[in-house]
C-alpha cells in the first residue's frame, strides 16, 4: 500500500466500493467518523477505523444510528470533516438528525449503502428503494444533495465531490451507494492529493463583534466559525435569525426556508452532475442511477442493435433532481423508460417534469437482485412503438 506524507492512499488499486468510499472520505480530508455496524455498509467504517490513526483522526463506534448522526455534527462545529455510514433502517434512525443538519447547516456527509426494505428487510442484498426517504425524510422543507456512484472508482471520486459540496452549500450531503455497488470490487485510480481538489471550510473574516452566525454573502451560504476561536454563537434546531437565536414567528420562518432552498438553485440549474450518451437522436431515453444503470447501459445497446434510437441519461447527483435537463429531453423524445430497485421513486419527478410531453415507462424491480438487460430492452421496444 502505497501512501502519501499525509497517509492518504495513493495509485492504482483493487478496491470494492465500500472501501473506496472510504478512501474518499480520507481523500476530502475527513478526520472524524461515527457509526454503527450494519450490513451492507459497515466496511466503509471498519477500514476507516483501520486507517485513520495513520492520518490522524478519529472513528467512534457509538451505540446507535441516532448516537451517530449526531455525533458528527458535534465534530464539525469542533472544526473537523466529518461523516457517517449506514444502510435502511439505521437511515430511517437518522432522519431526525438530518433535519437537524439542515437547519442549523451543518456540512457534513451521509453514506447510505442501500438494502432491500422495509424494516430489516434484505440485510445483504440490493435495493434503491431509499432515495424519496433521501430527500423527504425529516420533516419541513429542506435540501440536501445526493448522489449516486455505479462503480468503485466513482465511489472514490463521489465522496470527494460529497465533501466538498457539503462545505460549499453547508448541507449535509447523502452518498446513495447500493449493495451491489458496495461489494463490487474493481480497479479504482487515487491521484496524488495535490492532484485532488478539496473544498476547504469558508470560515468568517469577520470580528467576533461582527459575526452572525446564519447571516449569509451573496450566494445565500453563511461562514462559519468552531468551538474555541473566541467567538460566541448559537446552534439550535428551532426557526433563528441570523445570529442562531429563538425567533419563531411568521417572517422568520418564511425567510429563513426560502434561503436555505434557494441557496442549492445555483446546483440544480447549472451543475447538475449526469452522464449523458446517444441523445442527438435519441427517440427514447433509458433514465438510471447506480448499479441499474450498469444494466441499462447493457440493454441500451442491444435496443441500438435492433434499429431503436436509445439513449441514455444516468443520474449521478439524484437531489435536486436535473428537471431541466429532463424537461428539455422531453420536449424532442418519443419516451422515457425508467429502471429502479423499488416499485417506482425517481420515475415520479420524470414523470413531473415531462409533464405529459412524452411517455414515461417505470421498469420497476422490488430488489434483492437486479434487472436482467432484456426486461429493460423490452420496456424500451415498447416505447419506441
Amino acid at each position: 500500500m502505497h501512501a502519501d506524507p499525509n497517509g492518504v492512499l495513493t495509485g492504482v488499486h483493487f478496491l470494492d466500493g465500500d472501501h473506496a468510499c472510504c478512501e474518499g472520505t480520507l481523500a476530502a480530508g475527513a478526520r472524524f467518523a461515527a457509526g454503527y455496524p450494519i450490513t451492507p455498509s459497515t466496511e466503509v467504517v471498519e477500514r476507516f477505523a483501520w486507517r485513520i490513526p495513520t492520518v490522524g483522526g478519529i472513528f467512534i463506534q457509538m451505540e446507535d444510528e441516532l448516537a451517530a448522526s449526531i455525533a458528527i455534527q458535534g465534530a464539525v462545529w469542533g472544526g473537523a470533516k466529518a461523516f457517517t455510514v449506514t444502510s435502511g433502517p439505521g437511515f430511517s434512525l437518522m432522519m431526525e438528525h438530518i433535519g437537524y443538519a439542515a437547519i442549523t447547516e451543518t456540512p457534513c456527509v451521509f453514506v447510505n449503502v442501500q438494502r432491500g426494505g422495509p424494516s430489516t428487510g434484505l440485510p445483504t442484498l440490493p435495493a434503491q428503494a431509499d432515495m424519496m426517504q433521501a430527500k423527504w425524510g425529516s420533516h419541513g422543507d429542506y435540501s440536501i444533495i445526493a448522489l449516486c456512484p455505479n462503480s468503485p472508482q466513482e465511489c472514490f471520486d463521489l465522496t470527494v465531490t460529497g465533501f466538498n459540496l457539503a462545505e460549499e452549500f453547508r448541507v449535509p450531503v447523502m452518498m446513495m451507494l447500493d449493495e451491489c455497488v458496495g461489494h463490487m470490487t474493481e480497479k479504482v485510480v487515487i491521484p496524488e492529493a495535490g492532484q485532488i481538489a478539496i473544498t476547504p471550510r469558508r470560515f468568517t473574516y469577520k470580528s467576533p463583534a461582527e459575526f452572525r452566525l446564519f447571516e449569509p454573502r451573496e450566494d445565500l451560504v453563511p461562514d462559519m466559525v468552531k468551538a474555541g476561536d473566541g467567538y460566541r454563537f448559537h446552534v439550535t434546531g428551532l426557526t433563528h435569525d441570523e445570529r442562531g437565536y429563538p425567533s419563531m414567528n411568521v417572517e422568520t420562518q418564511d425567510r429563513l426556508v426560502r434561503r436555505m432552498r434557494d441557496k442549492l438553485k445555483p446546483f440544480a440549474n447549472g451543475r447538475a452532475v449526469f452522464e449523458a450518451e446517444n441523445l442527438d437522436d435519441a427517440e427514447v431515453v433509458v433514465v438510471s442511477y447506480g448499479i441499474t444503470s450498469r444494466v441499462a447501459q447493457r440493454a441500451t445497446q442491444m435496443a441500438r442493435a435492433q434499429g431503436v434510437r436509445a439513449g441514455k441519461f444516468r443520474i449521478i447527483s439524484a437531489w435536486p433532481f436535473p428537471e431541466q435537463h429532463i424537461r428539455e429531453l422531453a420536449g424532442r423524445v418519443k419516451a422515457f423508460v425508467f429502471p429502479e430497485l423499488n416499485l417506482g421513486q425517481m420515475v415520479h419527478e420524470v414523470e413531473r417534469c415531462a409533464a405529459g410531453r412524452a411517455k414515461v415507462i417505470s421498469v420497476p424491480h422490488a430488489g434483492g437482485s437486479v434487472h436482467k438487460p432484456e426486461v429493460i430492452l423490452q420496456a424500451i421496444l415498447e416505447a419506441a412503438r
